[in-house]
């Protein structure tokens, strides 16, 4: 037997005996603990929406009796779900879209470039991370009835990319400063000009970050619902998560048919989950660490 067959097998008989112990086994216990509460509401909305009505008041929290499709066909025979759905891709995309170049761009000059004030404008920005959206909202009103961008897309696109561009940037710094620097000066060596080294090296090395960077924020701007009812009012540009709460006030009584409309907002951001799972923990451990 070769010497990396006995490692393997000896590493393997470790972690059984690691596991099998009574402090492996606690730990287990509570990672399934964890999971059953995470999964809970998930659970929950799936198998409420595909209940009927009168299944739902007899039968809240099992499984569905008669499951049924026509919740789903109910919320979508309007196409005002559609509608808002098709809303949010376009702001979430755009949005997300115009963080991560400006960010990228902005990283790459604050990890590899020297220039006075380099360190306290990063500062400034790591700073405002913490600062709450919703102490902004008034002013950005403002700005934005003096602009004439409520009730059109591109309000909440600019307040979008702002609000990102912070946690980007530091996630982004911190990452790029993790690239060999022998690399950077063979593109310099080769004749490269600053943004060619930024396209050619930096950006493939850094997608698992890139990913990472994605993923968050698009969950963020999907999700995000106070900027949404106060910038997008009108119908016509209004978004999924406050289409929801209008969906809500006019199903109130129908409890399946509101799990349905959240049900089928969740499956969008589920489904960029799980394209980019395999880059999202490494590039969230990367970028986090120095």
């Amino acid at each position: 037997m070769s010497s990396s067959s006995t490692v393997r097998r000896q590493s393997r008989e470790r972690r059984i005996h690691l596991a099998l112990s009574p402090g492996g086994i606690l730990k287990h216990l509570a990672l399934w603990l964890i999971c059953v509460i995470a999964l809970t509401p998930l659970y929950f909305l799936i198998v409420t929406s595909l209940k009927s009505k009168t299944d739902y008041l007899l039968n809240t929290w099992g499984p569905p009796l008669h499951p049924t499709l026509e919740n789903v066909a109910t919320a979508l025979a309007d196409g005002r779900l559609l509608a808002w759905t098709w809303h949010s891709v376009v702001v979430t995309v755009l949005s997300v879209a115009a963080c991560t170049m400006i960010s990228a761009l902005a990283a790459y000059a604050f990890a590899q470039m020297a220039f006075p004030g380099r360190d306290v404008l990063l500062n400034i920005f790591i700073a405002m991370i913490v600062i709450p959206p919703v102490i902004m909202i008034v002013p950005l009103f403002i700005l934005m009835v003096n602009a004439n961008l409520v009730n059109s897309y591109w309000s909440a696109i600019i307040i979008y990319t702002g609000l990102m561009i912070p946690f980007s940037i530091y996630l982004l710094t911190n990452f790029f400063r993790t690239v060999p620097r022998e690399i950077l000066d063979s593109g310099q060596i080769d004749g490269c000009s600053r943004l060619r080294i930024f396209t050619a090296l930096i950006l493939p090395l850094s997608m698992p970050a890139l990913v990472t960077l994605v993923i968050v924020n698009a969950l963020f701007v999907w999700n995000e619902l106070l900027i949404a009812l106060t910038f997008l009012q009108d119908d016509s540009v209004r978004t999924l998560m406050a289409g929801l709460t209008e969906f809500k006030g006019r199903f109130f009584l129908n409890q399946p048919l509101i799990m349905t409309g959240a049900l089928i907002a969740t499956i969008p951001m589920v489904v960029v989950y799980v394209v980019g799972q395999r880059f999202f923990v490494r590039g969230l451990v990367a970028g986090g660490v120095k």
